[in-house]
């Protein structure tokens, strides 16, 4: 049908173009003549005119012929006008039938008319309604924006007015003053609950009115009046309820903590006179200093006295140093004269006072410790002073620092306008007793005494105190360092030729040295310090100076020998029970005693096994250097080292074991004595047979009277001492 349609349409371009032509041709002289009708203007539908494109023209039939159904009718030769009429035809008849269905349809047609009419006056009044809303919503958008307008300014009006409202409201109370507040201030006694409360509160109002004045505020005039009336009453009543307490201090046989802690309940009151009235607040200030100055004063200078009373009466003097003689009368093991001797050199039970249980125990009673005839060392008695001060001075500075609100710098002028007087006295007593003090080990436990203090003062945040222990320990050191000089000298003075009679046993200046030094040393290593540690060093070169010195005075040199080994077995001894084991002094005494016993031991050996072991020790030489040849004339030596060793070592034995237990007061380091000679005896026996089996030897008859060294062993295991 396309294809048909295609052929119709081209069909019927042709026959216009053809009937065309020939109208122009038979009207073409007509259509200029006179009076004609204008021709139609169709626009671009006018093919006649000037300005159809006949190029376009060609591109139509062009691509009508190359349509396969026109192809088709040109190949066949239909008639193209016969065609045309045909297809005219056609449409004619679909036309008469298009209007015949429309005549059909005609009331449908007329009554879908009078439908869109009918909707098309619905829709009109559809929009003039909407016409209508939409003005009215225009005005009512307006509207809205001038209530939001009003809303706003509302708004801001409303704020502006509770910020009036709430600065007013607190002018008006801070400026009113309430009658329960009046009452409070003029009828309640300071010590009420409320009395506080509305203090607290005048306190607040006087602040604020003093405020609103500055900023010019008229309404603050109605009010001062009134204000500083109650202020002069409430600093009044304040005023003598502070300095009645202050006054109960001065009581007797008063405990001025308990008022003094009840007066922290009240430390407002102070803060309320420092913001009112300064002049009352500097005169309870000034009143509180004076009052608690004196009564610290009067209590330690008396519990400092009643202490001293309590004091061992035999202390170190002078005299009593580590090089002096010992004397009948004050010996170093003379019994005591009293139940309780404060030892010189010998720390004992006295280190306990730096132990964390002695240190803040409770604080020495002298009258209780002079009903029990009780006695103790300085140490103690200085122990307890300085705790008593310690605990109370922590306690007023934090006391000062609360109630007086006052803290750094000048709680420190306030601390030390309290106790200054009451520490200048203490440290005026110390430096008087040190003077005549010669107790080493007091002094130094004293010093160490002070370092703890210290520590507990800076855990509990009390500062105050610093300057103190610093002054005191000023006073200690150069004692202490003064008396182990003092100590050193003696030692390097004394003359071993004015000792009297000499023995071998420890000599009682070695044991002076060792009981003082392991003290010392045990002390020192808590808390240690390296300029204690050189003196004590000093003092340990004097000692082993005078040892020496003193074993010269022996004709021989065992005698030398065992008093040497005596002495720093002892030494030695004493120091490994208190000091550390890796400490100088310990490695220093080892080594010394290591080299004497070994000397000692050659000694020992020398009389009885003497030959065979200077033979041994040749002939090893000998070999050793490849003039074993020289052994050849040694037979008849080597025959009576033999004979001699067979028939008397058991003796020799005996001999030395007997000799060595009674030189040596160390039941234990004899019997290290006697087994390391025995040991050096086996050792030296055993190389004998190496040398006598060389080819010079080993021909002597004498090799078979050769103890056998297990034999040998056996035997000398039965001389162990057993303890």
């Amino acid at each position: 049908m396309a294809a048909a349609a295609t052929m119709a349409a081209a069909a019927r371009e042709l026959v216009l173009r053809a009937g065309t032509s020939d109208m122009e041709e038979e009207e073409g002289p007509l259509a200029s003549g006179p009076g004609l009708q204008e021709p139609l203007q169709l626009g671009e539908l006018d093919i006649t005119s000037d300005e159809y494109i006949l190029d376009e023209v060609d591109v139509h039939i062009q691509a009508n012929l190359e349509d396969e159904l026109v192809k088709e009718a040109l190949k066949t030769g239909v008639d193209l006008r016969h065609y045309s009429k045909q297809v005219e035809l056609e449409l004619q008849q679909i036309e008469q039938k298009s209007i015949r269905d429309y005549i059909q349809e005609s009331e449908n047609i007329a009554s879908l008319h009078n439908q869109i009419t009918a909707c098309d006056a619905v829709l009109e009044r559809m929009e003039q309604m909407l016409g209508a809303f939409q003005s009215d919503l225009s005005s009512i958008s307006s509207e809205i924006r001038t209530l939001q307008e009003q809303s706003g300014a509302m708004n801001i009006r409303l704020r502006n007015r509770q910020a009036v409202r709430g600065k007013l409201g607190e002018l008006v109370d801070g400026l009113v003053v309430p009658s329960a507040l009046v009452m409070a201030i003029l009828e309640a006694p300071v010590t009420e609950p409320r009395f506080l409360e509305q203090l607290q509160e005048l306190d607040a109002k006087a602040a604020a009115v003093r405020e609103q004045e500055a900023r010019g505020t008229a309404a603050c005039a109605d009010v001062r009046g009134v204000l500083d009336r109650l202020r002069v009453k409430a600093v009044a009543k304040i005023r003598e309820f502070i300095l009645q307490k202050i006054y109960s201090f001065r009581k007797p046989m008063t405990n001025y903590q308990i008022p003094q802690t009840a007066l922290l309940k009240y430390r407002f009151f102070y803060q309320f006179l420092l913001g009112n009235e300064r002049a009352t607040a500097k005169e309870i200030r000034d009143e509180y200093v004076e009052t608690l100055s004196k009564i610290y004063l009067s209590y330690y200078r008396s519990y400092l006295g009643r202490l001293m009373k309590v004091q061992y009466e035999e202390v170190a003097e002078k005299d009593d140093l580590m090089g002096v003689e010992d004397t009948a009368k004050k010996g170093f093991f003379s019994k005591p004269s009293l139940r309780s001797r404060n030892t010189i050199f010998t720390l004992g039970t006295r280190g306990s006072v730096i132990s964390p249980t002695e240190l803040e125990a409770p604080i020495l009673v002298p009258h209780t410790a002079q009903r029990g005839e009780q006695r103790y060392p300085f140490e103690a008695l200085f122990r307890s002073q300085h705790y008593a001060l310690l605990d109370n001075s922590c306690r007023e500075y934090l006391f000062i620092c609360e109630f007086f609100v006052v803290s750094g710098p000048a709680a420190h002028d306030l601390f030390h306008a309290v106790m200054g007087r009451t520490l200048s006295m203490t440290l005026k007593h110390l430096e008087s007793y040190l003077t005549d003090c010669y107790d080493a080990i007091a002094v130094f436990l004293c010093i160490h005494i002070v370092l703890r203090f210290r520590n507990i003062a800076a855990k509990r945040d009390v500062p105050a105190l610093d300057r103190y222990w610093e002054q005191v320990l000023a006073l200690l050191w150069p004692r202490f360092e003064m008396i182990l000089e003092m100590n050193v000298q003696s030692v390097r003075s004394t003359d071993p030729q004015r000792l009297g009679g000499l023995d071998t046993r420890p000599h009682y200046i070695t044991r002076r040295y060792a009981e003082f030094s392991s003290a010392l040393v045990s002390i020192n290593q808590t808390i240690p310090n390296e300029r204690t540690m050189q003196l004590l060093g000093q003092l340990q070169v004097e000692v082993e100076n005078f040892v020496l010195r003193v074993a010269a005075e022996f004709s021989s040199r065992k005698e030398q020998l065992v008093f040497l080994i005596n002495n720093y077995d002892m030494m030695l001894g004493v120091l490994m029970e208190r000091a550390a084991d890796d400490s100088k002094e310990v490695e220093s005494f080892q080594q010394l005693l290591n080299a004497r016993t070994q000397e000692f031991i050659e000694e020992l050996l020398s009389p009885p096994f003497g030959g065979l072991v200077a033979f041994v020790k040749e002939a090893e030489a000998l070999i050793e250097r490849g003039q074993a040849e020289r052994l050849r004339g040694e037979e008849a030596r080597v025959t009576q080292l033999i004979r001699g060793f067979g028939s008397s070592w058991k003796s020799s034995v005996e001999s030395l074991s007997q000799d060595v237990m009674r030189s040596f007061t160390n039941f234990r380091n004899g019997t290290s004595i006697i087994q390391g000679a025995l040991t050096q005896l086996i050792q030296l026996y055993h190389r004998s047979p190496r040398v006598l089996s060389q080819p010079q030897l080993r021909a002597l008859p004498a090799r078979a009277e050769l103890i056998n060294i297990h034999h040998l062993m056996v035997e000398l295991k039965k001389h162990k001492p057993n303890f």
